[in-house]
């Protein structure tokens, strides 16, 4: 069995872990906003998710022999280990609801200002908790003021959002020349907007129906979004998507320590001479209740689906090939970083390891790259974008220096 045992290893982890954690939601808003509904992409995603845990637990967990107290992967799924595997099942039903949260919380919200609110919580809350789970391996003094940059980015991450959408909404209100509002805050652009024959641009996230001449951040650019896309959020109230967002942060706050208690039974819930659960373990059975909840749920939304997403069937998801690619890459990436990132937490300590949380910064690169958010925006927009993401450089850099090291002897 692999097992990283020094420190630079661990942060290598890391690192791969935050691009892989910050790429896949990028790839899951570009679907979404070509019009792909959420729930054929979340069950498309569900699957290479879970194949990257299985390829993990029967590589780096079967590789070599044994060790004292760290039996391989096939050999644990025999022993009575299980208090130990009901956190690492509790860990992945967390992380299912709260990754579903924030797919619909991408449409309200922003891909960037969704990923900075999000993993700022789960540094603030599973952090805090890591760090007592792992027996304070890490240098509190730096930890904490990591921490306490992680919570004022949540501050200015909200500043954002909220000083953006009242900018799109002061453009919007001065268009009614060119643009009807409907009941529900939805909108009919005028017909020379709309050309058929413009080639499909992956930056403008154009649906296969019809691409537009609109530049990023005007007014047309605005409506004919909310014209192809699959969730529809004209009209909805700021609170709502912030209320999906926070609720996501909480769910999200407790997968980490979930695992540290899977992995390190810090209650002492094993019998004696039982083995901790090594971490591809508890990743495999992680990643299987991830699994079963995403599914789960994500049938029943094909029925019966929310935030005025269009209803389907289960045969219309599988003859539904546009984008698969995309949604299938995101779930492998999402299932290698996770993985990563309790490789790398088991070596340095959890709470080290959730600077990973870093990942809105690449959130962030590919959301105004791809789909141009913030473009066009006003100064006080991108003087308060500026801060929070140079708190959050900030904040990364003191949870990386605060690593220890957790002794596999």
């Amino acid at each position: 069995m692999f097992i990283v045992e020094d420190k630079g290893s661990a942060i290598a982890l890391m690192c791969a872990s935050l691009i892989f954690l910050g790429t896949w939601p990028a790839l899951l808003t570009l679907l979404e906003r070509r019009g792909r509904l959420p729930q054929h992409t979340y069950l498309d995603y569900s699957i290479t998710n879970l194949l990257a845990a299985v390829l993990i637990a029967l590589t780096l967990g079967q590789l070599g022999e044994s060790k004292e107290n760290m039996p391989n992967f096939f050999t644990q799924l025999s022993q009575d280990n299980w208090p130990s595997v009901l956190f690492a099942i509790a860990g992945g039903v967390v992380l299912s609801v709260g990754n579903l949260c924030t797919q619909y919380a991408w449409a309200y919200v922003g891909l960037s200002i969704t990923e900075v609110i999000v993993a700022s919580m789960v540094v603030v809350i599973g952090t805090t908790l890591n760090y007592f789970l792992d027996n304070r391996i890490n240098r509190a003094d730096i930890l904490f003021t990591g921490v306490a940059c992680f919570l004022v980015a949540v501050i200015l991450g909200t500043s954002v959002h909220s000083s953006n959408a009242a900018y799109n909404k002061e453009k919007l209100s001065g268009s009614t020349n060119r643009y009807k509002l409907g009941k529900n805050g939805g909108t009919e652009p005028s017909s020379q907007l709309i050309d058929k024959d413009v080639l499909v641009d992956i930056e403008k996230g154009a649906s296969t129906e019809y691409a537009t001449r609109a530049e990023a951040g005007t007014v047309e650019y605005l409506v004919e979004l909310e014209q192809r896309r699959s969730i529809k959020v004209f009209g909805s109230s700021t609170l709502m998507g912030l209320g999906i967002v926070f609720f996501a942060g909480v769910c999200l706050s407790l997968f980490s320590p979930a695992l540290n208690l899977a992995t390190n039974d810090q209650w002492h819930t094993l019998k004696d001479g039982v083995p901790h659960l090594v971490v591809y373990t508890a990743f495999f059975y992680f990643s299987i209740s991830c699994f079963a909840v995403g599914t789960g749920l994500n049938i029943l939304f094909l029925y019966r689906p929310m935030a005025g997403v269009p209803k389907s069937s289960f045969k219309a998801y599988l003859n539904d090939w546009d984008g698969r690619q995309w949604a299938l890459l995101a779930g492998l990436l999402c299932g290698l970083g996770n993985g990563f990132q309790f490789m790398g937490g088991q070596a340095a300590g959890y709470a080290a390891a959730d600077a990973v949380e870093a990942l809105p910064l690449v959130s962030t690169f590919w959301g105004i790259v791809l789909f141009g958010e913030y473009r066009k925006s006003s100064r006080k927009t991108y003087t308060l974008l500026a801060f929070m993401l140079l708190m959050f450089v900030a904040a990364v850099a003191t949870l990386m220096a605060s690593a220890g090291h957790r002794s596999t002897k």
